[in-house]
């Protein structure tokens, strides 16, 4: 594991990281640890250009569950389903 050389935190910030260890019952490190980690996926999330690309990629998923469902299979008519669970 590499070690991260000693930065220039400000009392105040400082104070606040020990708080927050305090609360979670952790040391000041696994809180840095953490917060850079949730810091660095919210980073590396899909942009919005990245997640429309994706949208025919899973409308032809959705088109192949469609269609690989049962077909000999009866399904009951929802409308049927709520309206006796109304009548009782």
């Amino acid at each position: 594991m590499a070690t991260l050389h000693p930065l220039n935190i400000p009392d105040e910030l400082y104070e606040l990281l020990q708080e927050l260890a305090k609360a979670e019952n952790s040391s000041v490190d696994a809180q840095v640890i953490t917060i850079l980690q949730n810091a660095l996926e919210t980073k590396t999330q899909e942009t919005e250009d990245e997640r429309r690309k994706n949208v025919p990629k899973l409308l032809e998923e959705i088109r192949l569950r469609r269609e690989s469902r049962r077909t000999d299979v009866e399904w009951p008519d929802s409308t049927a389903l709520i309206r006796e669970d109304r009548d009782r």
